[in-house]
């Protein structure tokens, strides 16, 4: 018996030397013929091997990789798990199984074969490359970039492991390093595509978008249909304002592939800025089928819903995004100027999502070391604004007065352009500045350096929490004083933002603990220039026999409580109109979906016009159609109130609990208008249906009240900004005494 198994396994293992035999021809020839790229050979071969030696390390590691070259992944899978079953010690097959794996998404299940192989073979320039980049996936970008170093050290002419490491320094926001990194691999290879990709997102976030678009172009030149490339290369034309090239560039990259992601984010920005919503929305939703995870898509999808006046759900939305994301600075700004329009938000809810912001972003900068200065307290100031817009925007109409009405003698005044779009009203506000400043390509750390060699003494918020915003800027406070003001009048929550221009109705004395900043108060706090050739006009129902109510503010701004409170007051007066005007009116979906709400509520549609885009004169001149103006809440108008009294049309407001909701009755309380301000729902209809039962009385308040506001602290433009200036010294003379 004993003798019988012992020539069983002598002739066992004659017949494993003899096959062995055989294959090490076949085992060389499919090397040969992966390296001349014949798969099908090598297949072949490798298949004859393993016919002869079932569990041959080498032939299971060839076919692997013949199936991972060839894309076939599970197939790949398979054959490289056996052969790493066959010989632990083979570093190929681990190497390239983690390769495998990581493309099927198991990227922790890669990091183990790949951490294997390295083990195995500590100076595998190649393995540490693939162990980076699985690590990258995993969203340990530290780790990753400790592997690429180590890759660029036991291989320093290591050109696709230094790009790699770049891109790895990008997430982690070490652009100077990721730069250098970008700019070895093409020393070593001008033509590698991901490299000039990466020196591109280098520079877009910088803000250095003609540079960055260079590097895209070099790519594009080399691989004309990168689709990676075309979609960043789209994002440089929107940050450019150039949204019919971004819009070819989203497009091309989504004919390449259909699913890019950075495409489709794209081109819900794009139908979100150009009122196109509806595709916005697919757009969005196509990336989460794919990607539940993308912080970015819930952001834009609260926007989109924001823009149907949905705000609960946007504020839904944004929460998720922050979920998956604390430090998403787009989500938390979004979060933060949507609330302001959420009926049951007050001050406190409103300042504490501020200071949300300041702990998740803006405690995290660096503050920024501040030069020796002329202590003088009468001495002339330098003022800085930064602001994203200067043009035809609500925001510049409220700073451009002050801009033009300024003491020069008195104060140097400095602006910061943060956008690439300039229009007419850009050159009225370059004409009124002493120093015009193009910043919108530099980036924080730029414009920070550029703030102290002007010697900005005090420096401007105009923005707010709105779109373009430079508040991570004005976290590092390059300057002595900051201020926030006007373009989104809120509040910030920044403490390096020492004080905020509002007024005693905007800001109650009894919620101003809430606020980050010191409120000083002005007549009100917005102002706007006199309309331009501004005529009297007759009040247009003693003309057709019944009121027509106007709503001249965004839709988004339309609320289901405001909107319920209008269709009551129509209810009320049957023969009555509503004329709605804004530009997002242009989107049919929008437009319909408006006023399906007004029908909802039993007004029928035709009592419900609107009107969108047109010139800012054709828009005042829709004014002499309109008999009261009703204000929306929670979010009210601001320009839009102002350019309705200065037209001679009244204005009905109600005051909530949150600085957004008490603009237009500061304004009316500005001008001794009281009587047009409701503390509630009742109230606001109550004031609607006096002056539409006493038309005489509304027609003699329509031609008084141009010359009404022209005459107030508030309306007179002069005055306003003279009290402006007298809280710029005070702000100075406070300073100097501080530091004395």
């Amino acid at each position: 018996m004993a003798g019988n198994v012992g020539s069983r396994a002598f002739q066992n293992a004659r017949l494993e030397k003899k096959n062995r035999k055989q294959a090490e021809p076949l085992l060389a020839a499919a090397a040969a013929a992966y390296q001349a790229r014949r798969p099908a050979e090598v297949r072949s071969l490798c298949g004859q091997v393993l016919a002869l030696l079932p569990d041959h390390a080498g032939a299971l590691r060839l076919l692997g990789m013949a199936a991972l070259d060839a894309g076939t992944l599970n197939e790949a899978e398979a054959a490289l798990t056996r052969a790493v079953g066959a010989d632990p010690r083979d570093v190929d097959a681990h190497a390239n199984l983690g390769i495998v794996l990581s493309n099927l998404g198991r990227h922790a299940e890669a990091r183990r074969h790949q951490e294997r192989a390295v083990a195995l073979v500590p100076n595998f320039a190649a393995g540490w490359n693939s162990l980076g980049s699985t690590l990258l996936r995993l969203q340990e970008p530290e780790q990753a970039i400790a592997a690429y170093d180590r890759a660029v050290t036991l291989k320093p002419d290591y050109a696709e492991a230094h790009c790699n490491r770049g891109m790895a320094l990008l997430l982690v926001d070490r652009s100077a390093e990721a730069l250098q990194s970008f700019d070895r691999a093409l020393a070593l290879n001008p033509r590698h595509v991901q490299a000039l990709h990466g020196k591109g997102l280098v520079s877009l976030g910088l803000r250095h978008v003609e540079a960055a678009l260079a590097a895209f172009d070099a790519a594009l030149a080399i691989k004309p249909g990168a689709a990676g490339v075309l979609a960043e290369r789209g994002r440089a034309h929107l940050q450019a304002g150039r949204f019919d090239q971004a819009k070819a560039d989203f497009d091309a990259a989504l004919v390449q592939e259909p699913h890019l992601e950075a495409a489709l984010l794209g081109r819900a920005h794009i139908g979100l800025h150009q009122n196109d919503v509806a595709p916005a929305i697919a757009a969005c939703r196509k990336v989460l089928e794919q990607n539940p995870i993308s912080e970015a898509a819930w952001t834009w999808l609260g926007g989109c819903y924001a823009k149907q006046g949905e705000i609960a759900a946007a504020l839904q939305h944004f929460d998720h995004a922050l979920a998956l994301k604390p430090d998403c600075r787009d989500a938390i700004a979004a979060k933060i100027f949507t609330l302001d329009f959420l009926p049951d938000a007050d001050f406190a809810s409103q300042q504490a999502v501020r200071a949300e912001w300041w702990e998740r972003i803006g405690a995290r900068i660096p503050r920024a070391a501040l030069a020796p200065r002329n202590m003088d307290p009468e001495r002339r100031l330098i003022i800085g604004y930064v602001s994203a817009d200067f043009r035809n925007h609500s925001a510049a109409f409220t700073v451009l007065p002050v801009l033009r009405h300024h003491d020069h003698a008195q104060f140097q005044v400095i602006c910061y352009s943060c956008s690439a779009r300039q229009d007419e009203v850009t050159a009225q506000c370059r004409a009124a500045a002493d120093v015009w400043v193009d910043a919108w390509q530099m980036s924080d750390g730029d414009l920070a350096a550029r703030i102290q060699a002007d010697g900005v003494d005090i420096l401007v918020d105009l923005s707010g929490h709105s779109a373009g915003n430079r508040l991570p800027l004005f976290a590092s406070k390059p300057a002595p004083i900051q201020v926030t003001a006007w373009g989104h009048g809120t509040g910030t929550g920044l403490p390096t933002i020492d004080h905020f221009f509002a007024d005693p109705v905007t800001v109650p004395t009894d919620v101003r603990h809430l606020f980050a900043e010191q409120v000083y108060d002005l007549p009100a706090v917005i102002t706007t220039d006199p309309l331009p050739g501004i005529a009297s006009t007759e009040l247009p129902m003693l003309r057709t026999g019944s009121i027509t109510f106007g709503v001249f503010n965004r839709i988004d701004k339309i609320s289901d409580a405001a909107l319920a409170v209008w269709a009551r007051l129509m209810a009320l007066l049957p023969d009555s109109r509503i004329v709605i005007k804004n530009s997002a009116i242009d989107d049919g979906f929008l437009r319909d979906g408006l006023v399906a709400r007004f029908v909802a509520r039993g007004v029928a549609a035709e009592r419900v016009i609107c009107f969108g885009s047109t010139t800012r004169e054709q828009h005042i001149a829709q004014f002499a159609h309109v008999d009261i103006s009703l204000d929306p809440f929670p979010q009210n108008g601001g320009v839009s109130t102002w350019e309705s009294l200065q037209a001679g049309v009244p204005v009905v407001a109600r005051l909530g609990r949150s600085t957004a909701s008490r603009a237009a009755g500061a304004i009316n309380a500005a001008l001794g208008l009281d009587d047009w301000v409701a503390e509630d729902d009742d109230g606001y209809i109550a004031i609607a249906l006096k002056y539409a039962a006493e038309p005489a009385r509304l027609a003699q308040l329509r031609a008084e009240l141009p010359a009404r506001v022209a005459g107030s602290a508030a309306g007179n433009v002069a005055t306003y900004t003279r009290k402006v200036e007298d809280g710029y010294r005070l702000f100075w003379r406070r300073y100097c005494a501080s530091v004395d």
